[in-house]
């Protein structure tokens, strides 16, 4: 007698056995990647019912895990195979149609995946606009059209007048219609439709459509501005690569002022005529209207993508762009995902901007981005600036990129005049009280006397920067970053710049409870109120991240300076790029010393780079201009080169420094943080991290350095403890594998977080 079937056998009674899946038999496989859950990817079965709407890059809705909860996924490959024993869950439904992403897009998610260790779902979940994946600006429609099986046949069935009229319409039409634009075309009600469609002579479908008006301001055209040999050499480089159809690396290496924009727009220009389109990024938002405005005056029409725009903006353009209806997108860095078609120029203008790298993850850096997307592409990237990045020259003189020097201003104008003001000897002198010295002060009188205007920056927020008690020396810190709350006066708050705390600003030491409390340091809130106090005759404006939240504020101000409503322009670093005032005859740089002596082997260069771009913003017209810098270090070697605007003697100088030291651009580099809220459980995961990268990279790697684990630069921010590890090489695969290894596997304890960093900006 049989025995009789255990429990385990009955669960299974139902499911074939291997040997009785039919192995001849096909099925269409969507391999699925997930924004949040398994970091790999899954394969699911294409039910017959949606094989006509899946398509690479589309978003589906698949059952995940034991309890099938139906979660939102990218499908990333499609493939018919051969049954198998092990049986895979059908999808639940395709969401997008068309698919949000090209083929190329998708490589492209890919690579940042694989480049910037970080899960393939979240780069896909990162490049496409939340308005997009939402539908934002659009509404559901039904859409008619006339039935396949009857389109010849129609005449012959007896109809009323106005089905006729209908069906006469649909198989007129090219495309399918909505019910609204039948009824307005045949001057009927929706009673005819609904008549045909019960009958089955039309179909239906149901649509989003687009509820965006986007009315586009005119503006007067501008015809072609001549170029000067400089120029002409560059555009001829940038269009020999443009025509040989390969991608290659231009960098224009021009000072400020030497006409680099005409340059891209020429080039621009030729590639429309071949039916392509371009991509222009820019770093900042101020930047992005004065740059719209200078592609609108040449350009019929120009796409914009930034973070400003409303969720419905974004998708129109996002639209616009995907259909190939626009030659031109300009915006900040997420625009290198603009999903162009017909993709032939990418350029980076002010490529050495540290915001052109993301601060989360996916922590992608456009440069780089746009680099393999214009490498698999097969189209021209053009990097340009006065001060390119360290990287950015090496690798030219290395010969990876074309090189193309603009030595000299438009018209050649002369660089202007760079001053320094060393504050020691102010502050000796008594010469200094306030953010002004007296030789600043003298001379924005002159300026501002002879009709000019005056730049001020101060790369400071609020009023000011520490309060600190004048009998213990107590300063007010953030509870949760241990950094010191910055005073904002018209709000009446201290404030963390870091994760937002607030409290009121304490009239007596929180430590000691004494009256002694002092305001010191200097931000452009109390800048804004000295130049007002001492020069209460000129209009004056600031900007900074706390005045142009508002959107369209970076328009409106820079439309009052450009017209000469504002005489004095005063704000952080959003005023010193890029910026185009023919009438700025000085520009002062308050501190120069605000970011040069942070721990940061890029600290240096930065500052360099700060004060050659601010000092750009003058001497662009007939009455010349001035810079004068206030420092209390006159004699660092960046701040020596700027006042030259030397770039090539600052990079001679900086280089073999950072060569010696093994910093990039000689060598690649990964940056581990490591964070949560109990700093011993903190330290003791980042130091197992470090032991367990080390082992990856094996003993005998002796070109490879693990510096840390150690206290971050800002050892404590948002209430979380953070300690950092240094991963260099020059073998930057070699890094990444060491570092994919380590951390295959290995968890933290559960309050404790980390982050890779590939080629890591911020070192605080």
């Amino acid at each position: 007698m049989a025995a009789a079937p255990s429990k385990q056998q009955r669960l299974f009674d139902d499911e074939p056995a291997a040997w009785e899946v039919d192995d001849e038999a096909e099925r269409l496989i969507a391999t699925v990647v997930f924004p949040q859950g398994p970091p790999k990817p899954l394969d699911y079965v294409v039910p017959d019912r949606l094989r006509g709407d899946i398509a690479d890059g589309c978003r589906v809705r698949a059952p995940l895990g034991r309890t099938n909860r139906r979660k939102i996924g990218y499908c990333v490959a499609l493939e018919s195979r051969k049954a198998t024993s092990r049986r895979l869950k059908d999808l639940v439904d395709v969401i997008d149609r068309p698919s949000l992403l090209s083929p190329a897009m998708l490589r492209l998610t890919r690579w940042i995946a694989d480049y910037y260790l970080c899960p393939w779902g979240q780069v896909l979940e990162a490049i496409i606009p939340a308005g997009v994946r939402e539908g934002a600006g659009t509404k559901q429609a039904l859409f008619v059209s006339i039935s396949p099986e009857v389109v010849g046949d129609w005449r012959r069935l007896k109809l009323s007048a106005k089905q006729q009229q209908v069906l006469s319409l649909l198989s007129a039409s090219p495309r399918p219609l909505t019910q609204a634009e039948v009824a307005e075309s045949c001057q009927c009600t929706t009673a005819p439709i609904m008549s045909l469609r019960r009958r089955g002579l039309i179909r239906t479908e149901t649509r989003r459509v687009s509820t965006h008006r986007h009315a586009q301001m005119p503006i007067d055209r501008r015809d072609d501005l001549s170029l000067n040999d400089d120029q002409q050499r560059a555009l001829d480089a940038v269009l020999s690569t443009l025509h040989s159809g390969q991608h290659r690396t231009v960098v224009l290496h021009g000072v400020t002022g030497s006409g680099k924009t005409e340059v891209y727009i020429r080039a621009i220009q030729e590639m429309v005529r071949f039916g392509r389109q371009a991509i222009v990024l820019v770093p900042e938002i101020s930047l992005t209207p004065q740059t719209i405005e200078r592609f609108r005056e040449r350009f019929s029409d120009v796409a914009v993508l930034h973070s400003h725009l409303t969720p419905g903006e974004r998708h129109w353009h996002w639209q616009q762009i995907a259909a190939g209806h626009v030659p031109v997108v300009v915006g900040a860095r997420s625009a290198v995902f603009a999903p162009t078609p017909h993709l032939g120029l990418i350029v980076l203008d002010e490529e050495h901007e540290w915001s052109f790298k993301q601060d989360s993850a996916p922590r992608y850096h456009a440069r780089d981005v746009a680099r393999w997307r214009a490498e698999t592409e097969g189209v021209p990237l053009v990097l340009g600036s006065a001060t390119p990045s360290l990287e950015t020259y090496q690798a030219a003189h290395d010969g990876k990129y074309g090189l193309v020097e603009l030595p000299d201003r438009v018209l050649r104008r002369p660089l202007p005049e760079v001053g320094t003001i060393d504050l020691r000897a102010a502050v000796r002198n008594h010469e200094w009280s306030g953010s002004i010295s007296r030789h600043l002060a003298l001379a924005m009188d002159a300026a501002l006397a002879d009709g000019g205007q005056v730049i001020l920056l101060l790369n400071r927020r609020g009023y000011s920067t520490h309060i600190q008690c004048q009998a213990c020396g107590a300063v007010v810190r953030c509870p949760d970053c241990d950094l010191a709350l910055t005073h904002h006066l018209r709000t009446h708050i201290a404030l963390c710049h870091y994760c937002d705390y607030e409290i009121p600003p304490p009239k007596e030491c929180p430590e000691c409870r004494a009256p002694t409390v002092r305001y010191g340091g200097m931000g452009t809130q109390r800048l804004e109120q000295e130049v007002q106090a001492r020069f209460g005759g000129y209009p004056c404006l600031r900007m900074d991240t706390d005045s142009m939240r508002r959107p369209g504020s970076h328009e409106k101000a820079l439309s009052a300076f450009r017209a000469g409503e504002v005489r004095i322009l005063l704000g952080t670093q959003m005023i010193a790029k890029g910026l185009d005032f023919p009438n700025v005859t000085l520009v002062g740089v308050v501190n120069a010393d605000t970011a040069l002596h942070f721990p940061d082997f890029r600290a240096a260069e930065r500052t360099f780079q700060l004060l050659v771009q601010v000092a750009g913003r003058t001497g662009r017209g007939d009455k010349g201009g001035r810079v004068l810098i206030q420092t209390f270090s006159p004699e660092h070697p960046a701040i020596r080169a700027a006042v030259k605007h030397d770039y090539h003697g600052f990079a001679a100088a900086e280089l073999p420094i950072r060569q010696s030291l093994g910093y990039p651009p000689f060598t690649s580099m990964i940056r581990l943080v490591i964070r949560g809220p109990r700093r011993a459980h903190v330290e003791a995961f980042a130091g197992q991290l470090a032991d367990e990268v080390k082992r990856a990279l094996g003993e005998n790697n002796s070109s490879t350095r693990v510096l840390g684990p150690a206290p971050a630069p800002l050892s404590k921010l948002r209430g979380l403890h953070r300690f950092q590890i240094q991963v260099q090489s020059p073998d930057l695969d070699a890094l990444r594998s060491a570092v994919s290894a380590a951390t295959e596997g290995l968890k933290p304890p559960e309050d404790v977080q980390w982050i890779a960093d590939v080629d890591p900006l911020d070192m605080l």
